[in-house]
């Protein structure tokens, strides 16, 4: 693998649409160079919850001290991979779906031009070691969270939801699966991000079904990379006026 732009965000809350950033970092790894490591603290400008404290460790009192306004968080970090991307530097995230549209969202709330917009769907080259590691090993047992996925291909971890720890591992799980895999070493960057997009679709659906045989009816996001924006309709749109 070439130059790699390790990317991770710690947020309030599950939710891409509606939770905020709390910490982020963007990692520049490999391709023979040294490594460029960059992070942000960030005042999300809402309450952090208590049990998302609890996983990252970061208060409110403690973002609002001492950190940045999203705003400028935003915009540095999607200035930053829209220049990795337009270099044709690959953007690592595990379960890129999530922290990719969560930054798509703050982009669009802060009137940032989002990632996407900036570089062009064609221009869009994830590796996602999620998905890969679903499809490559899918019959495995067991978790599939960052934590289990190092533990497995002996990739170590240094601080599990730490942002700069996370990007880091991801690139390393990255670089194993590739290792252990001919398939990914050998597919050019822009086949294997649309390899993705089928492959974390088919993912979701297999997902829906199971959690169907089981009595819970429950919807799996498919869209990846980025849940595609949908722009919010007036009150006034969404119904036909009575004749």
């Amino acid at each position: 693998m070439g130059r790699l732009a390790a990317f991770d965000i710690e947020t309030t809350g599950v939710d891409p649409q509606s939770d905020r950033i709390v910490t982020a970092a963007v990692s520049l790894v490999g391709g023979g160079r040294q490594s460029e490591d960059y992070d942000w603290l960030v005042d999300p400008g809402v309450e952090i919850p208590a049990g998302a404290t609890a996983v990252h460790g970061i208060t409110t009192e403690q973002a609002r001290a001492d950190g940045v306004s999203t705003y400028e968080a935003v915009h540095e970090i999607t200035a930053l991979l829209a220049d990795q991307l337009l270099h044709g530097t690959p953007v690592i995230a595990f379960n890129a779906r999530f922290d990719l549209t969560t930054l798509d969202r703050e982009a669009r709330r802060h009137g940032i031009v989002p990632l996407v917009e900036r570089v062009g769907a064609d221009r869009m080259l994830v590796v996602d070691p999620f998905v890969l590691d679903k499809q490559f090993d899918r019959f495995r047992r067991g978790k599939r969270t960052l934590g289990a996925v190092c533990e497995h291909y002996r990739v170590r971890l240094d601080a599990a939801h730490n942002a700069n720890a996370d990007a880091v591992a991801a690139a390393r799980v990255a670089w194993r699966l590739a290792q252990a895999t001919a398939e990914l070493r050998e597919t050019e960057l822009t086949l294997l991000h649309a390899q993705q997009v089928g492959w974390a679709a088919e993912q979701a659906a297999s997902l829906e079904e199971y959690f169907l045989a089981q009595g819970r009816q429950e919807r799996i996001e498919r869209d990846w990379p980025i849940v595609p924006h949908a722009p919010l309709v007036p009150a006034y749109e969404q119904q036909p006026l009575a004749a």
